[in-house]
């Protein structure tokens, strides 16, 4: 079954046990999906890859969001963003751990061969094609930084 599919099937799922934050958040993965599927020189094919990369953008946009709201004393409205949020993460394959990570781009820095922060784009190409929908680009960069300045 298709991300496509399983989205449309929780969503007859949502409105029938009216789950409003759930419809709402699964409306707006189905609205972006089905902007994808339709620009301009696609294929009207998403392949897997892509479709994760819309969802970390999807949560991405709530936890930013969200902490917008924190900063301006909006507590009901986070709350809201980051429960989206939650909910698109179940579409997500399991994130890595922090120490998975760390191993995975102790692994990259070595074979790159890279040796100082002028060597970041290099492991963070390889890094981020490799890590994708696993975890997310700014952990990715800040682990790549950490390692690389000690």
């Amino acid at each position: 079954m298709s991300l496509e599919e399983k989205i449309n099937q929780d969503i007859k799922e949502a409105m029938k046990a009216k789950e409003r934050e759930r419809l709402e958040s699964l409306r707006a993965v189905k609205s972006a999906l089905l902007l994808e599927k339709t620009q301009k020189g696609s294929s009207h094919e998403i392949s897997e890859d892509a479709e994760m990369k819309i969802l970390q953008k999807l949560v991405k946009q709530r936890k930013d969001s969200a902490q917008i709201y924190k900063e301006q004393d909006r507590s009901d409205l986070a709350d809201k963003e980051l429960a989206e949020a939650g909910i698109i993460e179940k579409y997500l394959p399991e994130q890595m751990s922090d120490e998975e990570l760390t191993e995975k781009v102790k692994a990259i820095i070595s074979k790159v061969g890279a040796q100082s922060m002028a060597d970041m784009g290099k492991v963070m190409g390889m890094a981020s094609k490799e890590l994708a929908g696993k975890t997310d680009g700014k952990a990715i960069a800040d682990k790549v930084k950490a390692l690389l300045n000690s």
